[in-house]
């Protein structure tokens, strides 16, 4: 019994130490002086337009991944094609490859001296240094969650359901809707939640193809380290309160679609 006891403090302690102090501490030293500092730092032209920038860089890569992602999972477990353990391997590339070096990636062959950079600044189309290019960097950095949390569900419910609704004439189209797409919802949605979670953390890639233009290209994450670096510790709280507020509200709809999935398993 002790050594239960002493195995579950050890856990508490270790993730108290790791993650509940530092955050508690973040919130602490924001709004240790009252609220008037923060709201106004969140508020003002360059913080509202990073948290919306964020959100808008967030909304297009999970829209962009859920459709690969499902299109991918399907292919990966319903296809049969030479090569597709090369497919699934490169699935698992951005988890393996530093994001840095993904933005870097992305620089060398958008930018101004790269591969399609001056093809696309003769027709006035700019990657780098602005939206698209963080969309780009935060699409190929959250690539994987849905096709990894939907494959497992494919698997586990067969193609018995699939081949009846075929049989009684159902058009394959017919039969995603009705058949497949119900039948691995939650480990699309689950897989929703952890794309988001990555895209709105998202700093590395991002970083390197932004420019970290204020009130241009400078997402919440980059914010924090640009207010930092202004020795404005005020706004650089702030924003990093605002990230963790919409990192417990991530893992608080993780949870609950876990629990469903639980009660509907």
């Amino acid at each position: 019994m002790r050594a239960k006891y002493g195995l579950r403090f050890v856990a508490l302690g270790y993730l108290a130490l790791l993650l509940a102090f530092p955050v508690g501490l973040v919130f602490y030293r924001t709004f240790q002086h009252g609220l008037a500092a923060p709201i106004n730092s969140l508020t003002s032209a360059d913080g509202a337009h990073a948290f919306w920038l964020t959100l808008e860089i967030a909304v297009i890569a999970v829209a962009c991944n859920t459709v690969f992602g499902v299109l991918t999972a399907l292919l990966l477990v319903r296809g049969r094609f030479p090569g597709k353990w090369i497919l699934n391997s490169l699935v698992d590339l951005p988890l393996a490859v530093s994001p840095v070096v993904v933005g870097l990636a992305l620089l060398l062959v958008y930018g101004r001296t790269g591969w399609f950079g001056g093809w696309l600044s003769d027709n006035g189309i700019r990657v780098i240094f602005s939206t698209p290019g963080m969309v780009l960097a935060t699409i190929f950095v959250s690539l994987p969650f849905v096709v990894r949390e939907t494959v497992p569900v494919l698997e586990e419910i067969g193609t018995e359901q699939e081949q009846a609704a075929a049989t009684l004439g159902a058009s394959g189209w017919q039969t995603f809707w009705r058949i497949t797409l119900p039948a691995i919802r939650w480990g699309v949605g689950y897989g929703i939640v952890l794309t988001t979670a990555r895209a709105l953390g998202e700093f590395g890639a991002v970083s390197v193809v932004s420019g970290r233009l204020a009130g241009q290209t400078e997402t919440l994450t980059l914010r924090v380290q640009n207010e930092f670096e202004r020795f404005d510790l005020t706004g650089a709280y702030a924003a990093s309160a605002l990230l963790a507020i919409m990192a417990v509200g991530v893992l608080l709809i993780m949870t609950a679609l876990e629990k469903r999935r639980g009660r509907t398993s």
